[in-house]
């Protein structure tokens, strides 16, 4: 689609911004990752195995939720690429993903963190 394609011609000329327009794929591929955070739980989750690895019965006591429930939230985060796991024994240990768009992801959160809840900014210096 070009600027000269739009119902309304408004005077501004915006094929600049369409030749960088992403495919339908990208944004439903962002739409997807947003959607795995879109849980208060999995973002707190997903903030915790960033900053550590925990087997899961560490994680129900820190989350305090059931092993079924939090089982559900380490699933949607390992389908999606965001934390990684490993056994030992009988135990299962997640952590995050080791790559740059996890600890981006990361960052970005910690500074959603600071804009949406100013008063918290104090605590953390």
């Amino acid at each position: 689609m070009s600027a000269d394609q739009l119902p309304h011609n408004h005077g501004e000329n915006i094929n600049y911004i369409l030749k960088d327009l992403p495919e339908n794929a990208n944004f439903s591929a962002v739409s997807g990752l947003f959607s795995s955070l879109a849980d208060a739980n999995r973002i707190k989750l997903f903030w915790y195995l960033c900053h550590m690895e925990e087997c899961v019965i560490n994680l129900s006591a820190l989350m305090h939720m059931s092993s079924p429930a939090l089982s559900h939230h380490l699933k949607i985060l390992r389908e999606n690429g965001l934390i990684t796991s490993r056994r030992a024994g009988k135990e299962m240990y997640y952590k995050a993903t080791n790559t740059e768009e996890v600890r981006l992801l990361h960052h970005m959160i910690e500074l959603l963190i600071d804009i949406t809840c100013p008063e918290h900014e104090g605590e953390r210096q």
